[in-house]
């Protein structure tokens, strides 16, 4: 008895897709946490820290953290500096200073969007942490302004680092 060609035809199909679908979602980083944390007013206080908790379960996963930030139209300058803090489970507070630019020469925005700008800067690429349990992150602006406008969320992506 003969298969009918339509039915082979369907079948040829669901496999092209299946094997697509695989392909695409082996491509994509596994997001293991995403969090973001709406500013006060739209005016970050420089005296406020956001903090971003989250568990680590396998220590032998390579990571990439990224930081995560909205900014609109009404943010006046092109970068954006951050004290940014790293809690532990055991051991000392990690600290450092970045600074990430939003916008070029001519006031342009880097990040995706119209009124509303999202952009992802890299904090620590394939990176290991050094042992499971709690992890914070803390991040304070540091642009020696007392209320920076124009900030509306930032955020903590958790992904797992692509071969």
């Amino acid at each position: 008895m003969e298969v009918m060609p339509h039915k082979r035809r369907n079948n040829l199909w669901m496999a092209v897709l299946s094997c697509l679908l695989l392909i695409l979602a082996s491509c994509e980083n596994q997001v293991v946490y995403e969090q973001y944390q709406a500013i006060d007013n739209t005016s970050w206080n420089k005296e406020k820290t956001y903090f971003f908790t989250f568990e680590v379960t396998d220590a032998s996963v390579v990571y990439d953290i990224s930081f995560e930030v909205r900014n609109n139209n009404f943010y006046p300058y092109q970068n954006l500096w951050l004290f940014c803090s790293e809690e532990m489970p055991v051991g000392p507070l990690r600290r450092d200073t970045v600074e990430f630019l939003l916008a070029d020469d001519y006031g342009k925005w880097y990040g995706q969007g119209f009124s509303l700008f999202h952009s992802s800067f890299s904090l620590k690429k394939r990176y290991k942490f050094p042992m499971e349990g709690q992890y914070t992150f803390g991040f304070r602006q540091g642009m020696r302004k007392d209320s920076l406008p124009g900030i509306q969320e930032i955020g903590l992506r958790l992904m797992v680092a692509s071969d």
